[in-house]
């Protein structure tokens, strides 16, 4: 039991960074991070290098569908983030995000793999200037409301 409190605390920390991304050069990107995703995606064409904390996100087009991975500095791969339509997503999410957030719009859907193939779902909710994301195991499960950090 205690692994597994250990594992999803490890997952979590990783997926729900809501670090506010800085859009970067791709100078700027370490050659080992560029190296590991291209050989982890072999001619997908990059869109846009962001950095996130310390690690780097890279945005590209799979299956016409928008996409972006997670690499630490050391080239390492984190996480797959693939958008999706909220109508794609469980009931279950759907109703929990209307019941727990009433008046906030979701302004972004995904589905989620981290470097285990463990998925989740996330959503991207907004009301003014209040910002979060809310992230849900397979099932539609809640798992954790998500605050964006300081750059």
């Amino acid at each position: 039991m205690k692994k597994l409190h250990i594992l999803l605390l490890t997952v979590l920390s990783s997926l729900t960074q809501v670090g506010l991304a800085q859009k970067i050069n791709e100078a700027e990107v370490p050659s080992i991070v560029k190296e590991s995703f291209a050989k982890k995606y072999p001619g997908v064409k990059v869109l846009k290098w962001e950095k996130e904390n310390s690690d780097f996100e890279v945005g590209f087009y799979m299956d016409k569908v928008q996409s972006s991975a997670i690499f630490d500095p050391a080239g390492n791969f984190k996480e797959f983030e693939q958008e999706m339509s909220v109508s794609e997503m469980p009931k279950a999410i759907i109703d929990y995000s209307i019941q727990n957030y009433h008046g906030f719009h979701i302004t972004e859907a995904a589905r989620i793999t981290d470097v285990n193939g463990k998925t989740f779902y996330e959503l991207e909710m907004d009301k003014g200037k209040k910002h979060f994301e809310l992230l849900f195991d397979l099932q539609g499960n809640f798992i954790v409301q998500k605050e964006p950090t300081k750059p």
